[in-house]
């Protein structure tokens, strides 16, 4: 099992017991870590994936350490002027291990899921994103839903 994570702005692909090294984050070495922004998870053929990212999923992490990255050298120099500087840095990363990988349980079949969101689509339009609402007006046939703003596809779809 997989999963696609986002930490800290990055995303990275990790399993169960893997080590990875992300940017600096705030904790002591041994603290454990979860990050709640999965935007995939796959298991042999099955695949979830989520708009942006997958509710109720959890990545678990523990701060394996803390540790500076390779030196990278700026150098900078305009000809025929006698000007050089000469700059170094080193990244700080933080080496974290993958403790599991958790999903939310009892999956629905995609029928009883369509079933959900047209009882919720009923209720109430304005909790939907403006891509549901165009899905949902593509779904009843009315014309020129693409280039509708949110209030006007939820006053053509009630």
């Amino acid at each position: 099992m997989y999963a696609i994570v986002e930490i800290a702005g990055q995303q990275f692909k990790v399993a169960k017991d893997q080590k990875v090294f992300v940017n600096r984050l705030a904790g002591e070495e041994g603290d454990k870590v979860s990050f709640d922004k999965v935007l995939l998870s796959g298991d042999g053929d099955n695949i979830t994936l989520g708009a942006p990212a997958i509710n109720g999923a959890l990545v678990d992490a523990k701060i394996t350490r803390h540790v500076k990255g390779d030196k990278v050298i700026v150098f900078k120099k305009k000809r025929r002027k006698g000007y050089r500087v000469k700059n170094g840095h080193r990244q700080s990363l933080t080496e974290i291990s993958i403790v599991g990988i958790t999903l939310p349980g009892g999956k629905k079949s995609s029928s009883e899921k369509s079933e959900t969101k047209k009882e919720d689509s009923s209720s109430d339009l304005s909790n939907n994103t403006v891509a549901e609402l165009r899905e949902m007006a593509k779904e009843k046939g009315v014309e020129g839903y693409s280039s509708m703003k949110k209030a006007e596809l939820i006053a053509a779809l009630s």
